[in-house]
């Protein structure tokens, strides 16, 4: 059994990011995510076969055209995993700005000496 593809993956390519940001609002054709782009069909379509491997979209046939669709809910693992990252950095820059302030005290009372 093939392994499947995480989401990391998905969005770690800024072309894959850019179709995502496409779909998002409402499914496109493969025809029209391609014109946005300058590269072949068949690279676009690399791009999509791997989105859907991450669960990201899902591409069905309409007629003669494949529509991609967004399925944005599993971007909540990445968020979730952001959101850590984000509380240590906002600790960091409270300590930081807490220690830029203690040395404006000092400086600031060193000069009114």
């Amino acid at each position: 059994m093939k392994a499947r593809r995480d989401v990391y993956q998905a969005i770690a390519d800024p072309t894959r990011r850019a179709i995502i940001n496409m779909i998002a609002g409402q499914p496109h054709n493969m025809k029209s995510i391609t014109e946005k782009f300058d590269m072949s069909q068949q690279a676009i379509s690399l791009h999509v076969k791997i989105l859907t491997d991450c669960g990201l979209i899902t591409v069905q046939q309409r007629g003669r055209e494949r529509f991609c669709e967004a399925h944005l809910d599993r971007l909540g693992e990445v968020a979730a995993w952001v959101a850590q990252y984000k509380q240590f950095w906002e600790s960091r820059m409270d300590s930081f700005e807490m220690y830029v302030e203690k040395l404006k005290k000092e400086r600031y009372g060193k000069q009114k000496k």
